[in-house]
């Protein structure tokens, strides 16, 4: 009989429970690791209320931080017990999307069809992160040894949270002297401005509402903080510019609001650089969107990952460029998971993201 284990379990909408499963068999290029920490992500929440579709009975989570238990035969370039991470999105390397540099959209390749999101497979289309042992496919591609004198909280936030936050402005191809907005402060947010300073960006506007996620935002690098509970975002950022809009504008919620507000905020050829999940189609207003002729760009991206994403950004912990650490504001064991959940989904208590420990 094989070994169990326990693991944070979809059943229906708005039931994530704890649960026994089968520690899972190692292929050959696979390679399982047992998790030290890992978190619960907004995306984890859509699974939850049931707005994402994963099947019943998935473990669900995609942000691991283990170490190696048990390598595959063909795993070259590793050793058991070494310390690891995975990123959210694991590319196997070799299919047409990753061949055209497009790791994240992974689909299998031309013999299984296309799937958009493809390389989102931890607690999506395979188990995921929420258990005491994690089967990490293609794990060539995808496990970066963490250095020695890194801790799992400040590597928490690479595999997904810190990777699509920095995508942001990598993608809205942030420059020097830039002027960025960035909607919404929660964790990807915050780090979309950490992105956008690090990129060289020398006026960085923040919008959100909530005090505390705004001080952080000072923290991450936002020079200005607009409260779009007082004033309106728009008006603000116009005046902050003298009228002249931003370079770049960041959409990290995934809502009609803010990504319009995004489109308004731009200068004439600014770049809207999109990071939210939506959950319902999308409309550009006409006037905003300058009928099409306002040289502007609009572009989407998800998580950039694989090991060499995953070396860049603890090479950028690792050198004092950034501290994610103040993102963890609570901490749970694995059995305390669906506790975890109702916090999370309701974000009670000034929470951020959870370290969950199994």
């Amino acid at each position: 009989m094989s070994q169990m284990m326990k693991a944070a379990v979809f059943v229906e909408p708005n039931r994530i429970v704890l649960d026994d499963k089968p520690v899972p068999d190692v292929g050959p290029l696979d390679a399982l690791i047992r998790v030290t920490t890992t978190t619960i992500c907004g995306t984890d929440v859509h699974i939850l209320k049931g707005e994402y579709p994963v099947a019943r009975g998935l473990t669900v989570g995609h942000e691991p931080v283990g170490v190696i238990e048990k390598l595959g035969s063909a795993v070259q370039g590793y050793v058991e017990g070494q310390r690891v991470i995975a990123g959210a999105i694991t590319p196997s390397g070799y299919s047409a999307a990753c061949l055209c540099g497009y790791h994240s959209q992974d689909g299998a390749g031309t013999r299984h069809g296309f799937k958009p999101l493809g390389g989102w497979r931890f607690g999506n289309t395979i188990d995921g992160a929420q258990a005491e042992y994690l089967l990490v496919p293609d794990a060539m591609a995808n496990l970066a040894p963490i250095p020695d004198e890194l801790s799992d909280e400040q590597v928490l936030m690479c595999p997904d949270i810190m990777s699509t936050g920095f995508s942001g402005a990598e993608s809205g191809g942030v420059k020097i002297g830039d002027t960025v907005a960035v909607f919404a402060q929660g964790p990807i947010g915050l780090c979309a401005t950490a992105g956008a300073r690090l990129m060289g960006a020398t006026t960085i506007i923040g919008v959100d509402a909530v005090p505390a996620r705004m001080e952080i935002a000072r923290q991450m690098g936002a020079d200005h903080l607009v409260d779009f509970s007082k004033s309106d975002p728009v008006a603000e950022i116009m005046r902050l510019t003298d009228g002249r809009g931003v370079d770049v504008a960041i959409e990290a919620l995934g809502r009609q609001e803010t990504f319009e507000a995004a489109l308004r905020v731009l200068r004439p050829g600014g770049t809207l650089s999109s990071l939210g999940v939506y959950s319902t189609d999308l409309k550009i207003p006409l006037d905003a969107f300058a009928a099409g002729l306002g040289d502007h760009k609009i572009i989407t991206t998800l998580c950039p990952g694989g090991q060499e994403r995953m070396r860049r950004l603890m090479a950028t912990i690792a050198a004092g460029r950034l501290d994610t650490r103040p993102l963890v504001t609570h901490r749970y064991a694995l059995d305390d998971i669906e506790a975890a959940y109702e916090l999370f989904a309701n974000q009670r208590d000034g929470v951020l993201k959870v370290a969950v420990t199994p």
